[in-house]
């Protein structure tokens, strides 16, 4: 999840003395229920997962303009994070045992809304009580999916073509409270919202296994839900769940020694 909440787009610089500084960006055409997930790809394209609206959405990352709104599922969903392949975006849902695919075309093109389909997930996998699917990242060659289960810890790959799902084996620690997710070779980056903590998991090159190696604090974590790797950096985003206020509050990004 790269940010709680998306409505006027911003961006980070990285400020005096390595602190980042926040230069919002209005662009009226983002609505304001929009929040959740988001990926930025190669074409300059923001993709966003729509939370409890139902809808995946599509902006120009420069101007903000719409490029597509594609409806995933009509009742009670929550759809926290995305991924995108060479082929296609996923989404994952909190509440349901599914995957979102919205398929790319020739060239990288935006799919029609006919073409958007539901992976339902096999295997390991099983819904508990609460938010279950998070997080998600895949092998820079999209042959695996990995995601997380927040609330019991577990990580699971999942098969693109098959939805079947395989839990990882986790030596030395879970992924409790686990929300975004990266993924850099065979290192696996896990952000514990609840706990500010980034767990560091060493997985075996077969996907199969892993071991939690380190946990990364810092005293600027608050509530982090995503991260992201810059200037050997981990730059994490701060939700602030909880807060008395969270219309007036302020957020921040909190850069971690990685």
């Amino acid at each position: 999840m790269i940010a709680r909440r998306t409505g006027p787009f911003g961006r980070f610089s990285s400020g005096c003395c390595g602190r980042p500084t926040a230069r919002r960006e209005d662009h009226p055409e983002v609505g304001p229920d929009i929040r959740h997930g988001t990926k930025v790809d190669g074409k300059d394209r923001l993709f966003v997962a729509g939370g409890d609206t139902g809808r995946a959405f599509v902006y120009d990352a420069t101007t903000g303009a719409p490029l597509a709104d594609y409806l995933l599922a009509p009742s009670q969903p929550t759809f926290v994070d995305v991924v995108l392949t060479q082929d296609a975006a996923w989404f994952t849902d909190s509440f349901r045992a599914v995957l979102y695919r919205v398929p790319f075309g020739p060239g990288g093109s935006l799919p029609g809304a006919s073409d958007v389909s539901e992976l339902p997930l096999t295997g390991d996998f099983e819904l508990q009580e609460g938010f279950n699917l998070n997080g998600i990242d895949a092998t820079s060659d999209g042959g695996v999916l990995l995601v997380v289960q927040s609330n019991t810890g577990l990580l699971f790959s999942v098969d693109p073509g098959s939805g079947v799902t395989d839990r990882l084996e986790l030596v030395g620690g879970d992924a409790s409270f686990g929300d975004g997710m990266l993924l850099q070779g065979t290192t696996l980056y896990v952000v514990q919202n609840q706990l500010n903590r980034i767990a560091v998991i060493d997985l075996e090159p077969s996907l199969t296994a892993g071991t939690v190696v380190d946990g990364l604090t810092d005293p600027d974590l608050d509530v982090p839900t995503t991260i992201a790797r810059w200037a050997n950096f981990l730059w994490a985003v701060n939700a602030r769940f909880g807060i008395e206020d969270p219309e007036a509050a302020a957020y921040s990004v909190a850069r971690v020694a990685a």
